[in-house]
């Protein structure tokens, strides 16, 4: 309910409150007023709150387009996001805090399986973004340093080699080690990974799952089994060690989504979880987390990733900062009801 409506009804108009009304309002210049909703340091306390009420009383609201045409800004970030991945709907809820929190807003763009990177980047630059923050870009790293031109690019969740770009990630390779950690831990050898793929991050994933079974001496058992990101590859998997005939007696998985596809392939085959096979995923997305999955996996920490993103493109836009930053989060694992001692495993 508009609670300055009344107010306009009585005075006989159903015109949106100007600067000027307010001005009028408290007995002050529209220069001062304009000070006080715009948030610049100057006028006193008691005026700040005498400008706000008033503001409050005529129901008006700062006309924020007009004023960013007038800064020739835009104050806008573009957020290019995968619409399958539950981690970057996660990671999108907490930029736009972040961006709240420092005066700017977000455009989102969306890949889709019919619409690639490069038109949702496209996308962001038409709307005016004054940087970009790609979620787990899989653009060559010389195309992504040749789009920082135009405007800064923050890539968000992949390891960038040897480029001079900014980069805000964890360190998936030992997010996976953590978890094969865990599962010797426990008394497993016969561990399966589930590959996620192309790309870096698939790639860092895969090296933190080989070289952790290397450091325990579990050569031997290395099984890598070809997936992707979706719940479909963690199904199809499933059903290749379970057509062989010899199960695991763990399975770790690129993210949580291929995960759960594990579990429900299993649960189909009337195989226990983690009775007979224990299953871990990687994001600590908001599936893992449902009862119904109670899935270990290992956090990426999607709130401190886009506190960091937003702060480096503030850093590059407001503050002029032009050398590159590489932010590394340390991962986390957390450990739910999806894990435990092989069947074979006495207790201690």
């Amino acid at each position: 309910m508009d609670e300055a409506g009344p107010e306009r009804r009585r005075n006989g108009t159903h015109k949106r409150p100007r600067l000027e009304d307010v001005a009028a309002r408290v007995g002050l210049s529209t220069a001062s007023v304009s000070l006080v909703l715009r948030g610049i340091p100057g006028p006193s306390e008691r005026t700040r709150q005498r400008v706000l009420k008033a503001a409050a009383d005529l129901g008006y609201q700062v006309d924020r387009t007009a004023s960013l045409l007038a800064s020739r800004r835009s104050r806008l970030l573009g957020v290019m996001v995968d619409v399958h991945r539950p981690f970057h709907a996660e990671l999108v809820e907490h930029l736009h805090t972040a961006a709240e929190a420092v005066g700017y807003d977000l455009v989102l763009s969306t890949q889709t399986r019919t619409r690639d990177e490069q038109s949702a980047i496209e996308t962001l630059l038409a709307f005016r973004s004054e940087a970009m923050l790609l979620l787990g870009p899989t653009l060559p790293a010389d195309a992504l340093v040749a789009l920082d031109r135009k405007a800064p690019v923050i890539a968000v969740g992949r390891r960038i080699a040897d480029a001079a770009l900014d980069v805000v990630r964890t360190a998936d390779d030992d997010g996976v080690g953590q978890i094969i950690d865990h599962l010797v831990d426990l008394g497993h050898r016969a561990i399966t990974y589930v590959d996620g793929g192309k790309g870096v991050i698939a790639t860092d994933r895969r090296r933190g799952y080989r070289g952790a079974m290397r450091r325990h001496g579990l050569d031997a058992h290395i099984q890598v089994l070809h997936g992707d990101h979706t719940e479909a590859a963690g199904e199809r998997a499933a059903r290749k060690f379970l057509d062989g005939g010899t199960l695991p007696t763990a399975v770790v998985t690129f993210n949580d989504q291929s995960a759960i596809g594990v579990l429900a392939e299993l649960t189909r085959a009337g195989v226990a979880v983690p009775g007979a096979v224990s299953v871990a995923g990687y994001d600590d997305d908001t599936l893992s987390r449902l009862s119904c999955f109670d899935l270990t996996t290992v956090s990426q920490n999607a709130e401190e990733q886009a506190r960091q993103a937003v702060a480096i493109a503030v850093e590059r836009l407001d503050e002029g900062r032009a050398e590159p930053r590489e932010v590394i989060l340390a991962p986390h694992l957390v450990i739910r009801g999806t894990t435990s001692r092989p069947a074979h495993q006495p207790l201690p």
